[in-house]
């Protein structure tokens, strides 16, 4: 995992006293996203926070209150077992009869139909399905690469309480509080390509809800809400990409993720309660909402 790409990509100001002064966060020194090379293949009961840690002594980065860290789903998924072995799985008449169809391997397909709590649409070599989390995703997530041989990888059980506890552990470890991201590559239904979207996040807001605010133009916003973990998940996966093995992305910058270090204790250092970190399940819209399904 030791070829990657430069290892900064940033935008902001280029003299160096600015920014050494937004290094940590903030407007002033831009957004900043620093890969982290050199982990290991990661196996069921690997603990990913170690590996995290020392990743980020190797790139020279000091873990610091407001970094927020995205970590790609398939390292979380192998490290909690999600991985399914294509000889375990006994394909069902209908996934046998789908694949034969669609020059699928009916394991894959049945795979795909387990972890589905119904089918939206079915296309071309591809199934739209709704898993059990919610999500509205192709082939419920299951995914051929990177997984092990002769293995699938499936999404984590719960993705935003795996984003949590990955968050605990990096603070029990470090003493800093960071927002922690799971990141996985979805397709669009009116656009082409694929962008990284957060399906797991514990630390930061859902949505930056605009409405109600005026407008250049003094116009109130009505519709303006950013979905800003998948807007964060999208820029990490830049530095991650396909086939760079960059699993883990720390993401500086954000002056939501430093504003998640305040008012987060109750005063005896206990647990982080804010209303606003709800995990990414919160950015699901309701069926009855959703105009396509």
């Amino acid at each position: 995992m030791n070829d990657s790409p430069p290892p900064i990509t940033e935008t902001g100001p280029a003299d160096d006293d600015s920014a050494a002064a937004g290094e940590r966060g903030g407007a002033g020194g831009g957004l900043r996203c620093f890969p982290l090379t050199g982990l290991p293949e990661i196996t069921e009961g690997d603990a990913l926070i170690p590996l995290v840690i020392e990743a980020m002594a190797r790139a020279g980065l000091e873990p610091g209150d407001g970094d927020c860290l995205a970590v790609c789903q398939k390292v979380v998924s192998k490290s909690e077992g999600r991985v399914a072995r294509l000889d375990e799985l006994k394909p069902s008449r209908i996934a046998r009869a789908w694949a034969l169809a669609n020059d699928r391997d009916p394991r894959e397909i049945q795979a795909v139909v387990a972890e589905a709590r119904r089918m939206v649409r079915t296309g071309e070599s591809v199934l739209i399905t709704e898993t059990h989390h919610g999500f509205v995703c192709a082939n419920s997530g299951v995914d051929l690469s990177n997984a092990p041989p002769d293995s699938l990888c499936l999404l984590p059980d719960d993705p935003d309480a795996s984003a949590a506890r990955l968050r605990a552990e990096i603070r029990a470890a470090t003493g800093r509080r960071i927002a922690v991201l799971i990141t996985d590559t979805w397709g669009r239904p009116f656009r082409l390509g694929a962008v990284d979207v957060a399906i797991g996040m514990a630390g930061l807001p859902a949505l930056l809800d605009h409405r109600g605010a005026s407008d250049a133009a003094g116009r109130e916003l009505t519709a303006s809400a950013l979905a800003l973990p998948d807007a964060v998940a999208a820029a990490a996966g830049l530095v991650m990409g396909k086939v760079r093995r960059i699993p883990a992305v720390v993401v500086r910058g954000l002056p939501e993720a430093a504003s998640g270090t305040e008012g987060e204790s109750n005063g005896d250092g206990g647990d982080d309660r804010r209303d606003d970190r709800a995990g990414a399940a919160a950015l699901l819209r309701d069926a009855g909402e959703d105009l396509f399904r």
